[in-house]
C-alpha cells in the first residue's frame, strides 16, 4: 500500500476510535436550563449552586467559587491572584478582570542577584507578590454582582471553620511538611498531628482554618457596618476591600510577612489595584475568541490559532502524526513569542500586540512549521513591521534561542524530568459559571499554593508568584522584575463569540499547559465536532519546549507529552520527526467548560476527568 494511503488509512482509523471513545465519556455532561456551575473541587462547585439558589447570577456564583476554592487550597489560597474574562449581556461586551498582584518596594534586580540568584525563588515569603484574589473577588462582586459580600462568603466561611478535606489536598500537605514547617504558621494550620508518621490532615478529617474564617468574618463585617451607615451595596462591599487592602486586615498581613522575611509594605497593598481591561481576540473561522492581554499567555493562544488557520487541520485527522507535529510547532512559534514579548502593559515598554496578533504576521509564522520534523529551535519572531515599527530589541533577539547558553547541560535524570515537569504544571485552578439571563464567566484563579507561607493569624497564603519575572533583559525585555510591576502569569481564562453571542467559556489548570490544553479543547469543538464534555476528557498532547515560567525557566526542546492510548505507529512517525516521547494515562488537563446551545435555548456543562474537578447544572 502507497504510504499516502496508508496514513490516509491510520487517520481514519483514529478518527474511528476518537469518536468511539468520545460516545462514552467518563463523566457525563452536564445539561441545564438555568444555570451551571464548575470548579475545582465538588464542595466548591456546590457553593456556586447555593449562591445561585439564592438567585445570584453568575458572577455572584463564580465569586462564592473562588472564595471556596481558595478555602479550600485548591492550588491555590487567598494570597494568590485572580483573572476573569466576564460576558455582561447587558452591555454586549466582554470584559477583563486583572487582579495580579505586583513585586514589592524591595523587590529589584539587584536584591535577588546579590543573593546569588539567577531568578526569584519557587517558594516562600520571597516569592510573594501582594495579594491579589480578595480585591478580584471584591470589586468583581460590586461592579458586576447582585448578592451582598456576605452572602457570597458564607460557604467559605463555613468551609474555614471546617469541612472534611478531600485526599488530593490532604496527601499534598503532607507530602509538603518539610517546607511548610520553615514557616510556622503553616505549620500550626496545615500539620495537625505534629509527631506522628503522618502530620497532615488524613482524607475525611475535619480541617479547620479558625484565623481566616476571622478574617473573612471581618470584611463581612466591614460590609455591614457600611451598610448600617447608609451605604450603597457597591460601596459596602468596596469599604470590606478597603479593610483588606488599608485597614487592619492589611497591617497584620504586612506584618506577619515582613516577620517572615517578605519585601511587601503597607503602601504595597494601599496602592495596588484591580483593572478592569479590555480584552484582546482573534476570530478564527467566524468564532471570536478573547483571551486577557500580555499580563499573562493568553495572547499565546490567540496567536496559535491565527497560525494553524493557515492549515487543514481537519483533513489531517485527530492526532494524528501530522497533526500533532503541525500543533506542537504552531505552539512553539507563540510561546516563543509569548518568552521574549509578553510583560505588565501598564510598565513600559509597550508589548507589540497588534503585531503578535497580526494575521499578516501569522501567515510567516506559519512558514516556519517544518513538515517531516520538529524544529528544536524556534525562535521569538519580529512583530514590529506588521504595526508599522521598528524592533528595539533586534540586538536581544539575535542572541535568544529556545534553550539559553546558561541552561545547557547533560540530559536531566529521570527525577529531574519529574520535577520540570510538575514545574510547567504548577498552580491555578479554574471556574466557569453561565446563567439563563445571560451572563457567562471564565476565572483562572491562582498563587499561594500548598507548600505556602501563612500570613501570621489572618490565615492567608501567600502568593509564589514572583518567580515567574526574569532578571536578565535578554532573556524578555518586557518581563523584568521591577517593584510595582506584574510579573507575566500563565493563567488564562478563554471566552469564543459567535455572532455577537457567547458560544463558549473554558478554563483550565496547568501552568505552561493551559493554553496547550485550551487550544486542542477549542479545537476538538470547532474542528472535529466534539461534544463539550468530550473535548474536555479528549487525549490533547504537551510540549515542553518553551521555556518554563517557573522555577528555573527550563526548556526541554521536541518532549512531548502524549496519551497511553496513542498507537504505536503514530509513536514511531513522531520519533522519526525528532521528538522525545513521554506518556500519561490523561493528558487532557482538568478542562472545564460551558457551551451556550443556542439552537435549544441549554447550557451544557463539560469538566475533565483529570483531576477533581466538578459541576452541578440546574
Amino acid at each position: 500500500m502507497p504510504r499516502t494511503t496508508l496514513g490516509c488509512a491510520c487517520a481514519l482509523v483514529l478518527l474511528a476510535l476518537a469518536t468511539d471513545t468520545q460516545a462514552r465519556t467518563q463523566k457525563p455532561p452536564l445539561h441545564g436550563q438555568e444555570w451551571v456551575a464548575v470548579t475545582g473541587k465538588p464542595l466548591a462547585a456546590t457553593a456556586g449552586a447555593k449562591i445561585f439558589e439564592r438567585g445570584g447570577n453568575a458572577v455572584d456564583a463564580a465569586c462564592a467559587m473562588i472564595a471556596a476554592t481558595s478555602t479550600m487550597w485548591d492550588t491555590l489560597s487567598w494570597g494568590g491572584e485572580t483573572q476573569a474574562l466576564i460576558y455582561n449581556p447587558n452591555s454586549g461586551k466582554v470584559i477583563g478582570v486583572n487582579a495580579l498582584g505586583v513585586a514589592p518596594s524591595g523587590a529589584t534586580v539587584e536584591f535577588f542577584r546579590g543573593r546569588g540568584m539567577k531568578y526569584p525563588p519557587d517558594f516562600g515569603p520571597l516569592a510573594a507578590v501582594t495579594p491579589g484574589t480578595p480585591g478580584g473577588l471584591m470589586v468583581m462582586l460590586a461592579e458586576y454582582g447582585t448578592l451582598s459580600l456576605a452572602e457570597v462568603l458564607a460557604p467559605a466561611i463555613t468551609l474555614a471553620d471546617g469541612y472534611p478535606i478531600e485526599a488530593e489536598t490532604a496527601d499534598r500537605i503532607e507530602a509538603s511538611k518539610t517546607q511548610l514547617k520553615q514557616w510556622p504558621d503553616s505549620k500550626r494550620v496545615m500539620l495537625p498531628h505534629p509527631g506522628e508518621s503522618r502530620e497532615a490532615p488524613h482524607a475525611g478529617e475535619i480541617f479547620r482554618q479558625a484565623d481566616l474564617a476571622t478574617t473573612l468574618r471581618k470584611l463581612v463585617a466591614a460590609e455591614r457596618a457600611a451598610l448600617d451607615a447608609g451605604k450603597s451595596r457597591k460601596d459596602a462591599i468596596l469599604a470590606a476591600y478597603d479593610r483588606f487592602y488599608r485597614g487592619d486586615i492589611a497591617a497584620d498581613l504586612v506584618e506577619a510577612t515582613r516577620a517572615a522575611g517578605g519585601l511587601f509594605t503597607r503602601a504595597d497593598l494601599a496602592n495596588w489595584q484591580v483593572r478592569l481591561e479590555e480584552p484582546v481576540h482573534v476570530n478564527y473561522k467566524g468564532i471570536e475568541v478573547y483571551k486577557l492581554t500580555t499580563w499573562v499567555q493568553g495572547p499565546a493562544m490567540l496567536q496559535a490559532l491565527n497560525i494553524l488557520e493557515n492549515f487543514d487541520l481537519k483533513g489531517m485527522g485527530y492526532n494524528s502524526a501530522r497533526y500533532i507535529n503541525t500543533v506542537y510547532q504552531a505552539m512553539s512559534l507563540a510561546f516563543a513569542d509569548r518568552d521574549f514579548y509578553s510583560g505588565d502593559p501598564y510598565f513600559p515598554p509597550v508589548e507589540p500586540v497588534q503585531g503578535l496578533l497580526s494575521k499578516d504576521y501569522a501567515r510567516e509564522r506559519a512558514k516556519l512549521i517544518r513538515a517531516d520534523r520538529n524544529d528544536p529551535d524556534i525562535r521569538p519572531g519580529d512583530p514590529y513591521p506588521f504595526q508599522g515599527g521598528r524592533n528595539p530589541y533586534l540586538g536581544s533577539l539575535a542572541k535568544w534561542h529556545t534553550v539559553p547558553s546558561t541552561h545547557v547541560s547533560a540530559p536531566p535524570s529521570a527525577s529531574r524530568l519529574e520535577e520540570l515537569q510538575r514545574q510547567f504544571l504548577r498552580g491555578t485552578t479554574s471556574v466557569v459559571a453561565a446563567d439563563k439571563a445571560g451572563w457567562v464567566v471564565s476565572v483562572t484563579p491562582s498563587g499561594g499554593w500548598v507548600p505556602a507561607v501563612i500570613a501570621g493569624r489572618t490565615g492567608i497564603g501567600l502568593s509564589q508568584r514572583m518567580q515567574s519575572f526574569v532578571l536578565d533583559a535578554d532573556e524578555n525585555p518586557f518581563n523584568v522584575l521591577a517593584p510595582g510591576k506584574r510579573p507575566r502569569a500563565t493563567l488564562t481564562p478563554s471566552l469564543a463569540m459567535k455572532g455577537g453571542k457567547p458560544l463558549l467559556a473554558f478554563a483550565v489548570q496547568g501552568g505552561d499547559s493551559q493554553d496547550q490544553n485550551l487550544l486542542q479543547f477549542f479545537l476538538n469543538v470547532v474542528e472535529f465536532g466534539m461534544s463539550v464534555q468530550e473535548a474536555t476528557e479528549a487525549a490533547n498532547v504537551n510540549s515542553y519546549q518553551m521555556r518554563a515560567s517557573f522555577g528555573g525557566h527550563e526548556s526541554q526542546p521536541g518532549r512531548i507529552l502524549l496519551a497511553e492510548t496513542t498507537p504505536p505507529w503514530i509513536r514511531e512517525e513522531l520519533k522519526r520527526m525528532g521528538y522525545t516521547l513521554q506518556f500519561a494515562e490523561r493528558t487532557s488537563g482538568p478542562i472545564n467548560a460551558v457551551w451556550l446551545d443556542r439552537e435549544h435555548g441549554t447550557l451544557w456543562g463539560g469538566s475533565s476527568n483529570h483531576g477533581e474537578d466538578y459541576g452541578i447544572a440546574w
